[in-house]
């Protein structure tokens, strides 16, 4: 849990937020008064507690009591992730909220559309990638790199795996197995805290790690491994014949596919090497 760059600004508003289980949360109480004229934003959060019922009982699904720099040192007060933000804002009968309602709205639609059609979210998704400045072949890699993984995480799905803990304890075996690194100690190789591992690895990254999944995938179905202990094994397996292949590759070609740069860095040393390439 940390609190770096812990304050974001909406109209001249500062909204006090706490990195926690891999995602930003927000102090709910910040988020009323950004969006109300209300001298009381404790009481106003209470008063949306007992008007609206839904909200009020939603509300222990949405809100968790995290640590907070305050005035009065550090205290508990309750915050809500993105999700929660959202279903907040929803409820705030203002003005001000307006733009994020039309907003919810949009994006709403959009969801309902890549539903139906799910080439929808890809060029979407592709278009973002673009507008970020990756190249169209590493967009492919990628894209392809989420079917195989949604793939994978169905088959588990099926087979009684149910728990986001399972998920990220057969993740990182894949992992260790094929990089010889977990994807948490991958990205502080990589210097990364929040950002997503994957958007930060180059080709062969993501090839040999689309390798160590797929082939889990196969080995999942062929063995009709069952529950998390069955599964478990065959991610291993998965990971080892990444992992062999990406050492065999390595021998070859005389270096390390594991890099401890990543896109950002990559993107800004580009950047300055164009500058400096410049005619004088």
């Amino acid at each position: 849990m940390e609190q770096g760059k812990a304050l974001v600004v909406f109209q001249d508003k500062k909204i006090r937020r706490i990195w926690f289980s891999d995602e930003w949360w927000f102090v709910a109480v910040d988020i009323v008064e950004a969006l109300t004229d209300s001298k009381d934003p404790k009481g106003y959060l209470k008063d949306m507690r007992r008007r609206d019922g839904g909200f009020a009982e939603g509300w222990g699904q949405i809100a968790t009591p995290l640590p907070v720099d305050t005035q009065g040192g550090m205290q508990n007060l309750n915050c809500v992730s993105t999700k929660g933000a959202f279903r907040l804002i929803q409820s705030i009968p203002s003005k001000k909220a307006e733009p994020f309602k039309k907003w919810l709205a949009k994006v709403g639609y959009e969801r309902v559309q890549e539903i139906e059609n799910p080439e929808l979210a890809q060029k979407r998704m592709k278009g973002l990638y673009k507008s970020k400045g990756y190249s169209d072949d590493w967009i492919e890699k990628r894209v392809r790199g989420i079917a195989i993984r949604d793939e994978l995480t169905d088959e588990w799905k099926k087979r009684n795996v149910e728990t986001d803990k399972e998920f990220a304890i057969l993740t990182a075996e894949i992992s260790k197995a094929t990089f010889g690194i977990t994807p948490s100690e991958y990205k502080k190789l990589k210097g990364l805290k929040k950002e997503n591992l994957r958007d930060h690895m180059d080709d062969l990254e993501l090839i040999f790690n689309m390798l160590g999944e797929r082939i889990t995938t196969e080995i999942t179905k062929n063995q009709d491994a069952q529950k998390f202990d069955q599964c478990s094994k065959a991610a291993k397996e998965g990971g080892e014949v990444a992992g062999n292949a990406r050492k065999d590759a390595e021998t070859k070609i005389g270096k390390s596919i594991i890099k401890s740069q990543n896109y950002l860095q990559d993107k800004e040393k580009g950047q300055r090497d164009r500058l400096e390439e410049k005619p004088k």
